[in-house]
């Protein structure tokens, strides 16, 4: 299940690429940006600013949807199936984020970027969610990929079994690799993960795949100290066909679709206020970070 498709995204691997996000992932990390990404089925947002009360999802919802003061109020446990309410609303405040798209279909779409590719040397990134959460559509989305010579990235978490992230690795020039924590309780705490099954999966993989590159969400309160960023450039550096290193700062920029999930934006139960009102990390924060990095050879980027 596909939720968006990006284009001219020059972030996520070389050159200009086209973005696909899968639905579904084996994580919910507390500061997640696409929290419309986590869950596997569709899911229904609502933005309460937009809508006009025209009633047309009243009509439609039964009793999952009701009329408020100030808009509508959504009983999601009582929707079986979001999809009814694709393209119902007319001032967009109900949508549905998350469709079924074929393998031919996702080739359409990114083949109409072919001339940016052969320009920049870029092609498609597959994103999530967690694309290697994914079923036999991603094996066969990969085939074609490699049959039509388009380069591919996939950026993941590595909190799969090994045998998904194995099937994967001859159809995929480059990995682009969260590394989130070292620490296995912490990594529980903020997550959900076990941190063992990613730092497993990225020495194997390191040893067969030449073009990985770690990226390292710096999140306050996470891993945001010198202590616990030495330990993921130091494990970093035991990878030793690893050359480069992202450090990726904090932002709260998903926090409104948190509200349209009718959901809380909170770092863990025991933190009394919400994420959205911690400061987003400057890039200069992190300076200290890729210095450290540098000292090891490794090439380092700070932002996206």
């Amino acid at each position: 299940m596909i939720f968006n498709i990006q284009r001219f995204s020059t972030h996520d691997g070389q050159g200009i690429r086209t973005m696909i996000f899968y639905k579904g992932c084996p994580l919910a990390c507390k500061w997640c940006c696409n929290p419309e990404s986590q869950s596997f089925s569709a899911s229904l947002m609502y933005n309460r600013k937009l809508c006009k009360n025209f009633g047309d999802c009243l009509n439609l919802g039964g009793a999952a949807i009701t009329s408020g003061a100030d808009g509508i109020n959504i009983d999601r446990a009582s929707i079986s199936n979001p999809g009814i309410f694709n393209n119902v609303c007319a001032s967009k405040a109900l949508i549905v984020s998350g469709e079924e798209k074929s393998v031919d279909d996702l080739i359409f779409e990114i083949e109409k970027d072919l001339p940016f590719y052969e320009q920049s040397g870029g092609g498609v990134t597959l994103s999530g969610g967690e694309p290697l959460s994914q079923g036999t559509e991603l094996d066969s989305l990969l085939t074609e990929l490699k049959k039509k010579n388009i380069n591919v990235a996939i950026e993941t978490c590595l909190h799969v079994t090994w045998e998904n992230v194995e099937r994967c690795i001859p159809f995929t020039d480059t990995f682009l690799v969260d590394l989130k924590h070292t620490d296995l309780k912490k990594f529980m705490q903020f997550t959900g993960g076990d941190a063992d099954l990613v730092l497993t999966n990225l020495r194997k993989l390191a040893v067969l795949h030449k073009n990985i590159i770690i990226r390292v969400p710096v999140i306050p309160e996470f891993n945001h100290s010198e202590q616990e960023m030495k330990s993921i450039i130091d494990f970093t550096v035991s990878l030793q066909s690893v050359k480069e290193i992202h450090f990726l700062p904090f932002h709260n920029l998903g926090s409104e679709k948190y509200k349209m999930l009718g959901l809380e934006y909170y770092y863990s139960g025991k933190r009394p206020e919400p994420l959205h009102a911690i400061e987003p990390l400057h890039a200069t924060a992190l300076e200290k970070y890729a210095v450290y990095a540098n000292s090891f050879g490794l090439i380092t980027k700070i932002g996206g």
